[in-house]
């Protein structure tokens, strides 16, 4: 597996690419701006593409901006997208073309080793992954929507959904049985409206919807 990394912050620049190395995962290219991440994964051609949200030269939203152009140009290129905090704009905007391959975790998440390096697996294998910390705040939010159908079951299935967690962990994490995990997520996709047609790519909408019911 070949990343790219997009980071201004040569400490966590360098942090990123000692630790990848010791997984077994190659850092192919590490650039400071958007303009150098369009060329590296024009040259470099990775499995994926690490970026921070802010960098040079306004440091506001051009991590991410290059992150969705790569996206645009490369088929659906799967990217996990680094931030100091939780900004749910970004979150919403990142899942928006409904293609999975995506992931928005805050930094601290890059010192549990174990659950950065599944969470970057998972986008490159097309997976959805949304910190725990974004999922919480966003499920403060209310509202008269369609998520508010859900019982508290389905919420805490479609949260962990945003996480990246597929039925196996879901039933794992929350003690249920897999008949189970199949049947709320049923119900889940049926409360939202997400047709059959839309297979698998209906569990990253469930989570679009999720991100779309909050203020």
């Amino acid at each position: 597996m070949r990343v790219v990394i997009a980071e201004d912050n040569v400490l966590l620049s360098a942090g990123l690419e000692l630790l990848l190395g010791t997984k077994g995962i190659e850092v192919a290219a590490v650039v400071t701006d958007g303009p150098g991440l369009m060329e590296a994964v024009e040259r470099h051609e990775p499995d994926a593409v690490i970026a921070d949200v802010r960098l040079p030269p306004s440091f506001r939203d051009e991590g991410i901006r290059a992150a969705l152009e790569v996206r645009q140009a490369n088929s659906g290129m799967p990217v996990l997208v680094l931030s100091q905090y939780v900004e749910k704009v970004y979150a919403r905007e990142l899942l928006s073309d409904g293609k999975g391959g995506v992931g928005y975790l805050l930094k601290d998440r890059v010192s549990r080793v174990g659950e950065f390096v599944d969470g970057l697996r998972r986008v490159a294998e097309g997976g959805t992954v949304m910190d725990p910390e974004v999922i919480a705040q966003l499920m403060a939010g209310t509202g008269k929507n369609a998520i508010d159908a859900l019982t508290n079951r389905e919420r805490e299935v479609l949260a962990l959904m945003a996480e990246g967690l597929g039925n196996t962990e879901l039933g794992k994490r929350l003690f249920i049985t897999d008949n189970a995990v199949h049947k709320h997520i049923g119900n889940i996709f049926a409360k939202l409206g997400l047709p059959v047609a839309d297979g698998g790519h209906r569990r990253v909408l469930a989570v679009l919807a999720f991100l779309n019911s909050q203020p």
